[in-house]
């Protein structure tokens, strides 16, 4: 089935907050299960500092985008 060549090609933004938070529970999970963290306390901060980040950036790029 040959593509339609004709039709303009639609680009996907990246959503930064949903690719940064992601990232952050896989490599939490992979701490956790090779038990790099030993006190569970310690994610507490680890995931509000790492959403956050991830908020600040997403925020940024919306500016930098304009809309």
């Amino acid at each position: 089935m040959p593509r339609d060549l004709d039709r303009p090609r639609r680009l996907h933004r990246t959503d930064w907050m949903a690719l940064l938070s992601g990232i952050l529970f896989i490599v939490l999970g992979i701490l956790i299960l090779t038990r790099s963290i030993k006190d569970p306390l310690v994610l507490l901060p680890l995931v509000v500092t790492g959403l956050g980040f991830s908020g600040l950036v997403a925020i940024i790029a919306r500016v930098f985008r304009g809309k």
